[in-house]
């Protein structure tokens, strides 16, 4: 059960983390138009975020490197299932449906998250946490604007759902806390994971490789690949990870699966203001009605609270003389 101050801490780590997620499709939109390839682009994005992160991770584990033998198979599947998993099947989604369908197929880990932690650790979501799925999930319909547009494709529909399993993982993987790896070094750890197996299967010709070192437009001015690559790292894998994990173990994997909701949010802001694409009327009531949900699952997820207990009162000398 979360006491007020995790709780509080618990989402504005969800929140910030969210909001750092949101900002890797304007990074990577620059990227792209240049001329590198969807694969190339998240490899060097967790590379280089697993770089970043080496040396905090090194100081954290001065002493405790037991703690990653211990957890040498946790990190394993962090690693693969939480991180190169739904990036690699999320642009395999792209390539075949339309970007709010792929989104919202991926985002569809909420329900998955929900369903696992009823019937594997008895979690029985409420009936306030019920409406909150469904008002979450109407008002990322409404953000994404899936209606107008969408383009369905059965092999594309197959990859955003296996995103869905690999968000839904690193949701569930994250939420760890018995003798786990602090969460930056976790981060560390799985981005480098990651990388390997994205970088081994690139190799084989199973992940399509192409960059360029030309200059890129961001935000509406040229400007060296650089900068969004650092962005594309540092920020929106880097910072959004280890913050991410750091929510999920104080919130619950349930709680911070719905407040994650909120990184296609940041994302339309993000596009707006660095890329000019404004969002419409039925967007932003969408985000309205996703905040609404969040609201009602934070609610649901409240432990009831406990009923007042009657205590005797304590004898006095009187009372003892009395009798």
């Amino acid at each position: 059960m979360l006491d007020r101050r995790t709780g509080l801490v618990g989402l504005l780590l969800a929140v910030v983390s969210a909001a750092a997620f949101g900002t890797a499709g304007v990074f990577a939109t620059g990227l792209l138009d240049a001329g590198w390839s969807a694969g190339a682009a998240v490899i060097v994005r967790m590379g280089v975020a697993a770089l970043a992160l080496t040396a905090p991770a090194v100081v954290q584990l001065r002493g405790r490197w037991g703690l990653v033998r211990a957890n040498l198979g946790a990190v394993l599947a962090f690693g693969a299932l939480a991180v190169a998993l739904p990036q690699l099947a999320y642009f395999n989604a792209v390539s075949r449906l339309s970007v709010g369908v792929a989104l919202l197929l991926e985002y569809s880990a909420v329900l998955l998250v929900v369903l696992w932690t009823w019937a594997r650790l008895g979690q029985r979501p409420s009936a306030v946490t019920g409406a909150g799925v469904v008002v979450a999930l109407g008002g990322l319909v409404l953000v994404l604007d899936v209606v107008n547009g969408a383009r369905i494709d059965p092999i594309g529909v197959l990859w955003g759902l296996v995103a869905a399993l690999g968000l839904a993982a690193y949701f569930l993987l994250s939420a760890r806390t018995e003798d786990a790896l602090p969460p930056l070094v976790n981060a560390w750890l799985g981005l480098a994971v990651g990388a390997l197996l994205l970088g081994a299967a690139a190799l084989v010709g199973a992940v399509p490789w192409r960059t360029t070192a030309s200059e890129v437009v961001f935000a509406g001015r040229s400007t060296s690949w650089l900068v969004p690559v650092l962005g594309l790292s540092l920020l929106a894998a880097a910072f959004a990870y280890a913050t991410g994990i750091a929510a999920v173990r104080r919130l619950g994997s349930r709680l911070s699966s719905f407040v994650g909701l909120s990184e296609v949010l940041f994302a339309v802001a993000a596009a707006w203001l660095a890329l000019g694409q404004q969002p419409g009327a039925v967007q932003l009531v969408g985000g309205v009605v996703v905040l609404a949900g969040i609201v009602l699952v934070r609610l649901g997820e409240r432990p009831p609270a406990e009923p007042a207990v009657d205590v005797d009162p304590v004898p006095t000398a009187d009372d003892a003389t009395a009798r």
